[in-house]
Formats: structure tokens, C-alpha cells, sequence
């Protein structure tokens, strides 16, 4: 990977009440936030040491900047669709903003030496600056690296040994970017030639489950609804709400009862062993599709996404009502998401929720060029 140091600017978070609605409300205020006084600039260009510490524990990572001829080259892969109207909202906003506000989440394989130079780099070192939220009782913490020498050695190694990275979050703002690059003539002044890029090793990210509420349709009973999963499932009762134990295996919540959902051995038996066979996948297919009739997964509204976060509190509220069902799915296994990766392939909409989470308007990538 081609990785550069970037410019960049960071908030003065001592001036503001909640360092939680500042970067809650970035995306609608960043410009009136910086008319304001509340943004300073690195001095010089620099690649950034990123730690979140949360009660989950510490993730490390690099911001800096990769160039784009990396995504064109197959090197930055991607699992999700894009959206042509998010790309083209996306790109009206860099060009407002004049700056990117929050980078592309990119996970890659452990590399011993890259985990050792981030962790040489910050030892005994204060922060640039620190970002303390309330919600989640997280800390953000930055340290900008100058070093000329260290900078040559940390693209050194990313250069050995990450051959390719896949994208954790921000999907349309890496599709955003390289069609702006395509174009970057009609944008002079501006910087699209590189991505605004957070590397976490996949060490330090954790994949949570991403569920599903669905409303079921008003001419199928409750009783016809079970009849038809047992088609599909070996059904048994939960005496309480419990998370999946594995892959293969999703719970169900109906009426505040629980269930463990293991698909039937034949059902498996004859789909393609040759793919990776996503629980979100045959959810969508087999009982979505062909039960509860829902044609597009990601326009029909009687779907209802909850990520891990909530928890299967957060599953029960959104299926709460006579007439709707909730699914917890296994966590997709990182070995899964890179496999469909490297195959080209797409994953189901909303298969995988990372943490730690970037916060926008945290480190910000200035696009104009000087």
C-alpha cells in the first residue's frame, strides 16, 4: 500500500459543551464550526496515530493518506453495493466542506513490526489532542507523527507487507473519491487523488452481529409463519433472550418469545459449498424472499436494521407488536468478509457492524491544495 502523510485539522473540544453533539452535528455545521474558530491546523503534513479506548479495551491505528490508483488496482477491496445518489450527495459535501471529516475504516492482516512502530511511536509521547465522549465512555486519542525518518519507516512497512486492505466502513466515500479522481480536471486546486484512510489491524477491530426486525404480512398468521420456518429450521425454544452461539445458528424473537433457529441439514446441503454461505445471505433468501415476501432488502420498509450495539434489547424493541419478528445473527467472521472480498464478491446490505466506531469531524483531511 502507498501510504503519505496528510494536512490536516483537528477541534478545540475544550470549547464546546458536548464533544458528542460537535461531531454529531460536523456534517451540518463543519463550516460555520471553522468561521467560529473552533478548528486549528497541523502545521505541518503528518501521518496520525489513532487510539480509541472504550470499555471494550484500546484499538490502534494509522491515519494517512493512500493513493487511490490502490482502490483502482483492486489493493483497497470492497463487500458492500454503492449507491449512485450517496455517491453524488457525498461529493457535494467534500466540495462544500472543502475537507473529508472523517476517514475510510480499513482493516488489514496483523503485521507484527506495523503494531510494534505504532506502539514505539506513542510511548511516553502526549497526544496532539485528546476527544472524550460520554456516549459509550469512549476516548479518542491522537498523536501526530512528523518524523521524517519514522514516516519513511512506517511506509516501508506498509509497503512490505499489506498487499491489500479491505473497507471496514465508508464504502461511498471511497466510490466518491475515485470517481472524483476520474474527474479531478474539472476540480483543480483540489486533492482526489488520494483516500483519507484509518488502518486498523483486524486485531484491533471487533465485528458485531447487524439484525433484523421484519413486519409480517397481514394475511399470514403466527401458526402458518412457524409452519413455514420449520420448513426451513429446526425450531426449539429459548427460556430467555440469548445471542447465537455460531454461525448457522440464528434466535428469533416473536411475541417476547425466543427461539434458536438451526438450519435444516438438507437446506444447506443443497446450496453452493463452494461460496461462503452468509447467515444474512440465507436469511434474506430463504425465509425474507420466500416467506415474508420481501422483494428488495434495502428499500422495503417493513425491514428494520438494529446493529450490535443495541444489543437484543435493542432487537425486542424494534420487534415488538403482534405482527412483527425479530432476527440476532452470528457476527460474520473477518476470514469470511476478505474471502468475498478477494472474490469480488458483495455481502447482503447491513451484514457487518465495526468497532471501534470513528467519530466525524474528529481528524479532518484538508482537500484544497496550497
Amino acid at each position: 500500500m502507498k501510504i503519505k502523510p496528510l494536512r490536516a485539522c483537528f477541534p478545540h473540544l475544550e470549547k464546546v459543551e458536548s464533544s458528542d453533539l460537535f461531531c454529531e452535528d460536523a456534517k451540518n455545521r463543519y463550516n460555520q464550526y471553522v468561521e467560529d474558530g473552533l478548528y486549528e491546523k497541523v502545521p505541518q503534513p503528518a501521518v496520525f496515530i489513532y487510539q480509541i479506548q472504550s470499555v471494550t479495551g484500546t484499538h490502534t491505528g494509522l491515519v494517512a493518506l493512500n493513493e487511490v490508483d490502490d482502490f483502482f488496482a483492486g489493493k483497497v477491496k470492497k463487500h458492500e453495493a454503492t449507491l449512485s445518489e450517496r455517491e453524488k450527495h457525498q461529493a457535494e459535501l467534500f466540495m462544500r466542506w472543502g475537507a473529508i471529516l472523517k476517514p475510510v475504516l480499513l482493516t488489514y492482516s496483523p503485521v507484527p513490526d506495523i503494531n510494534a512502530w505504532l506502539n514505539a511511536q506513542i510511548a511516553g509521547q502526549k497526544p496532539l489532542f485528546v476527544a472524550k465522549f460520554k456516549q459509550g465512555k469512549v476516548h479518542h486519542r491522537i498523536w501526530a507523527i512528523t518524523n521524517d525518518q519514522a514516516i519513511a519507516q512506517v511506509q516501508s512497512l506498509f509497503t512490505q507487507h499489506v498487499k491489500s486492505t479491505y473497507i471496514a466502513d465508508g464504502h461511498h466515500r471511497t466510490t466518491t473519491i475515485a470517481t472524483l479522481h476520474e474527474q479531478r480536471e474539472q476540480f483543480p486546486g483540489f486533492d482526489f487523488d488520494h483516500l483519507f484512510c484509518a488502518f486498523f489491524a483486524s486485531d484491533q477491530l471487533d465485528i458485531l452481529d447487524y439484525n433484523r426486525a421484519v413486519e409480517l404480512p397481514k394475511d399470514l398468521s403466527t401458526a402458518r409463519f412457524m409452519a413455514r420456518m420449520s420448513e426451513v429450521f429446526n425450531i426449539s425454544c429459548l427460556p430467555e433472550a440469548r445471542r447465537p452461539a455460531d454461525k448457522h445458528e440464528l434466535v428469533m424473537c416473536l411475541r417476547k418469545e425466543w427461539y434458536a433457529l438451526h438450519f435444516r441439514p438438507e437446506i444447506l446441503q443443497g446450496l453452493d459449498e463452494e461460496n461462503v454461505l452468509l447467515d444474512a445471505t440465507l436469511l434474506n433468501q430463504l425465509v425474507l424472499g420466500k416467506i415474508l415476501h420481501v422483494r428488495d432488502v434495502r428499500s422495503d420498509n417493513r425491514v428494520t436494521y438494529v446493529d450490535g450495539s443495541k444489543g437484543l434489547e435493542g432487537l425486542a424493541k424494534a420487534a415488538r407488536g403482534r405482527n412483527k419478528v425479530g432476527f440476532a445473527l452470528y457476527p460474520v467472521h473477518f476470514s469470511d468478509m476478505m474471502d468475498m472480498a478477494d472474490a469480488g464478491e458483495i455481502l447482503p446490505p447491513k451484514s457487518t457492524y465495526f468497532e471501534p466506531r470513528l467519530k466525524s469531524g474528529v481528524l479532518v483531511q484538508l482537500l484544497k491544495v496550497i
